[in-house]
Parts: C-alpha cells; structure tokens; sequence
C-alpha cells in the first residue's frame, strides 16, 4: 500500500508537469514578491510548483501576493522594456510587469512603472557622486500625452516625466490600451520602478480596472500596522509612575551655591513666578545655599517687580515685528545643484589661480569674423564662443586637466567636452559641448545657442549635459562681474570663471609713454587632487596664449 500510495501521490504532480512542459519557452523564472526575495533557480521554481495544486497554487498567488514570471512569447507574464543607452554611467529603462491579479475579476495586464531617466535618478551614479539619498530614485508626472482608454503603440510617448535636470518623453514599447493611470499629472516624487500606469490588451478590459490600487501600493500599508503593536507593548505605565518621584531627590540635594545659568527654586517659588510672569534670574534667593522660596517672589512683587516685569515683556514684543514671506517649494534641478555644490565643497580641496588676459587682438579677430558673417548670412561670433575654442585648445595642450578623480585612479579624458554654465528661471543648467576641440568657432556658437535655448524652455534630453570633462562660467558678458571663484562641477576636476573685460592704462615703449588695452580676468577652480598648482598655471599660461593670440586657435 505504501509504494501503491507513493505512485499514485508521484502520478498527480506528473500532470502538472505535462501543463509546464506545454510552455517550453519558460527560460528563466523569478519569483516577485513585496519583501523583495532573491530571485529562485530553475529547479526551486519547478519544484515549488509541483508542490501545490493548481487550486492551491492560485489561492497562495492571491493571498501572499507572489506571481511567478515566465519568459515566453505569447504567454509572457513578465517583460523588461528597454530604451537605448543614453550616457557612459547609466541606461534608461522601464519595467512592465503583467502578474496575477489579486482577484479573479481581472484579466492580465501590465504595470508600467516610473522609468530611471536621468543619472541621478540611478543607484549607479552615487558610486560617482553620493547625493542625497532622497534625490536619487525620484521623478515627476510633467504631462500625460495618452489619456485612460487609448490605444497605445510602440514608440508612441506615453508621458513627459520630469527628471533632476530635463524633461523627458516615456515612450510605450508595446501594443495594447491604457486601462488606468495610476499616477496623475504632476504627481512629483515617484520612486523608480513604482507603478504609474496600468495597459491591457483587450479594449473590453479596461473598465475592469477603474478601481484598481496597484499591489505595491497595497503592500505599502501592512508594515504600518505592524509597527504599531510594539509600540503599544512598550508598557508606558512604568515610567509614569517613576516620574512621580523626580521632584523629592532634586530637594534633597545638598547642592553647592548656584553658578552657571542654573537656578535653585523651590515648586512652590516656581510656581508663583510662572503665575506672575516673574523671571527667576532677576531674583536673589534667601533660602538654603541661596535657593529661591515662596517668600522671596511675594517680596519681589510687593516692591512692584511685577509690573517692571510686565513693562519689560510688552517692550520686548513690541520690537519683534511680524516677518512678511513667501516659501518657495524646491525644484528637482535646484534640489540636484545644491546637493553637488555642497558635495564639492566639503570633498574636494579647491584652489584657485587668476589672470588677466589682454582681448584686444580677440576683439579684432571677432570683428573680421563677424563681417564674413553677416555677409553669408550666419549667426555672429560671441566672445564666449572664443572662450570656449581657447579652452578646449589648451585643454589638449594641458591634458591633465581634462580628467577626473576616482578613489583608484585618475581619469584622463581623450575626449574634450566643454559644459557651458546657463541661468534659467527653473535653475543652473550646464548643457555639453562635445568634441569642441575639433570644431569651428560658427558651429561651437550654434550649439550653444541651441543648447541655451533648450535650458530655458527645460527640454534638454540626457544627451545634451551628460560627458563633459571641464567647465565654462561666463559672468563677465551678460552681467558684468568683474572677477569670481566658480565651484568646482564633479566629476571634472576643473572650471574657469570668465569675468568682464575692462580697458586700463598700460605702459608704452617710452618713458613717458601710455597706452590703452582692454583686460579680461579668468579664474581657474581646480581639484587639487588631481591638478596640481604648476599645471593648472600651465593650462592658464596656454589658454592666454590662445586669447591674445586668437590667430594661433586657427592654425
């Protein structure tokens, strides 16, 4: 009976196996669950399938809300959705994930979850720059662009999402019907991999799910409510009844006379003074070691102490006006500068070098350059195009400052990408110029302009800031700032600050001789890590070299 039993036991988990082996394409299977288990073998998978009924399989996806992903192609149950790679440190993606539902009710769908758009928003990129923890997984909802019901395609934008530093289209990878949007528009702060939105393939199923709460949201509340049962079981009673007696031990020390700050009253004295909004300080106490009792504030009120007091309270208020403002909630760029800029100054060891490079030569150069311009229709020559060509140029004259620090080594770039510094109503942005070593000052100027354009109107994709290698800080052209330090943009491990170019009096070739140049003063921030003093003034000495010898920028 034993082995008779044993067989027939053997016999019905060999029909499950029949069902599994229908899907042979199942190639790899992991196990979700909210605790976030490590993912199970092939053979653990197998096995705990074969474990449970088929009934008793769908009761425990139901009620431990775990779903079991397979691999297929029709029949797929679980699907990654990718984006192409975007930048050297991180890739963009999403994931969709069509599990079992947590009723019979509903059909099989997907969740769409808040796609990592930005490389701050990637754990991979605080291995480089650890920023606020808080900043790191986090987008928002700018706008919705498919609306609950639509028919969505691959390659159509489902949403813009808004990242630290842009604002990015989120494009659908799959074919089927936008049944919910789980987060609406302008929902700020979604963490990455929550779900945001809800597809289905068949049209009929979308007015199943108007109801529907995503299970991670459901699974969110549960640790709440067993939080709570240790804190009621922390037994407060005790403590109540131990707080009774503090008050006999504070009368009973022999305490030395009073120093400090601290003043020795008795519960009574206390309490008279605090009816009478009487200041202890102000009183000498004439009990034991000079304790302050009950007989000493009625004396102290009888000599009219208490309307000194009340005199002096209402003077007080009436020099404390009531402050006027207006609190202004941090955007997701502000939020990403401050926590950069706080983490180079408190990591990287600044310093800075300044000269004055005469332009009179630029200016010239810039003004033949313009004239050709103008006649073939092109777009003029900005002084800051020059700085930019100058830059790049000595930075692969001086290549050690076109490099970046690691706690293994350092990085030096083949590569010359100038970021250009651009003030915008919503924040600083620093969009890429890449490769400008290599290219000409009219389309340097194009590029900038472009990119200054896209700054303001804050649609700069991932590709227009990420892979600089040095940065420009021009405050002298549009503001006028004679001379600044500007803060050092990590990675890189240098910036130039460019100030105002101003005319001053310079000695002639004769003795009583003088003359007229016009002087711009530029200050190099370095990491002094990785660029040493003598070779942050050599990158100096060269990028002088290239302004008051613009000719020499074009050989």
């Amino acid at each position: 009976m034993a082995y008779a039993s044993r067989i027939l036991n053997h016999s019905k988990k060999l029909k499950d196996v029949s069902t599994l082996l229908r899907r042979e394409q199942a190639a790899s299977i992991r196990y979700f669950s909210s605790t976030n288990r490590a993912p199970l073998s092939r053979e653990d998978a197998f096995s705990a399938h074969l474990g449970f009924s088929p009934v008793e399989r769908m009761t425990k996806c139901s009620t431990d809300i775990v779903s079991i992903s397979f691999a297929t192609s029709r029949t797929t149950l679980s699907s990654t959705m990718g984006r192409p790679r975007l930048g050297n440190h991180f890739s963009c993606s999403m994931q969709s994930v069509r599990g079992f539902s947590s009723g019979s009710d509903l059909p099989p769908h997907q969740e769409i979850g808040m796609p990592s758009l930005s490389p701050t928003m990637t754990e991979a990129w605080t291995s480089i720059l650890p920023l606020d923890q808080n900043l790191c997984p986090f987008g928002n909802i700018a706008k919705w662009l498919k609306k609950e019901g639509d028919k969505v395609a691959p390659g159509e934008v489902l949403c813009e999402v808004e990242t630290d530093k842009a604002t990015v289209e989120m494009e659908c990878m799959e074919e089927g019907f936008l049944a919910k949007i789980v987060k609406a528009e302008g929902s700020k702060e979604i963490q990455v991999g929550e779900v945001i939105a809800i597809t289905v393939e068949d049209e009929e199923d979308i007015g199943k799910f108007k109801d529907y709460t995503p299970s991670s949201t459901a699974d969110a509340s549960p640790p709440k409510a067993d939080a709570a049962p240790p804190k009621t079981d922390a037994a407060p009673p005790p403590p109540k009844e131990e707080k009774a007696s503090p008050p006999e031990p504070k009368t009973s020390k022999p305490s030395p006379p009073p120093t400090g700050d601290r003043v020795f009253a008795s519960p009574l004295a206390r309490k008279l003074a605090e009816d009478n909004n009487v200041s202890l300080s102000s009183i000498k106490g004439t009990g034991p070691e000079g304790r302050i009792v009950k007989a000493d504030i009625e004396d102290y009120l009888a000599s009219g102490g208490k309307e000194a007091t009340a005199k002096q309270s209402k003077v007080t208020d009436s020099k404390v006006p009531a402050l006027d403002y207006v609190d202004i909630p941090h955007s997701q760029i502000r939020k990403v500068t401050a926590s950069r800029l706080a983490f180079s100054k408190q990591t990287i060891p600044h310093y800075y070098l300044t000269v004055d490079a005469c332009v009179d030569k630029l200016m010239g150069l810039r003004s033949q350059l313009n004239s050709f311009q103008e006649a073939s229709g092109g777009k003029r020559i900005s002084v800051n195009d020059l700085v930019v060509k100058a830059a790049a140029l000595a930075l692969r004259k001086v290549p050690q400052c076109n490099s970046s620090w690691t706690d293994d080594y350092i990085r030096q770039f083949k590569n010359v990408n100038i970021n250009v510094a651009v003030q915008t109503e919503n924040g600083l942005y620093v969009p890429v110029v890449n490769d400008a070593d290599k290219k000409g000052l009219s389309t340097i100027g194009e590029e900038v302009r472009l990119l200054a354009q896209k700054a303001k109107e804050n649609s700069l994709k991932p590709e227009d800031y990420e892979g600089g290698t040095f940065t420009v800080s021009n405050l002298g052209g549009p503001f006028g700032i004679k001379q600044f330090c500007a803060v050092v943009n990590p990675p890189q491990a240098a910036i130039l600050a460019v100030g105002s170019a101003e005319k001053r009096v310079v000695p002639g070739n004769g003795p009583d001789e003088y003359n007229f140049a016009s002087y711009m003063p530029v200050t190099l921030s370095c990491d002094h890590r990785v660029v040493d003093g003598a070779i942050g003034a050599e990158w100096l000495k060269a990028f002088k070299g290239y302004i008051e010898n613009p000719e020499s920028m074009l050989l």
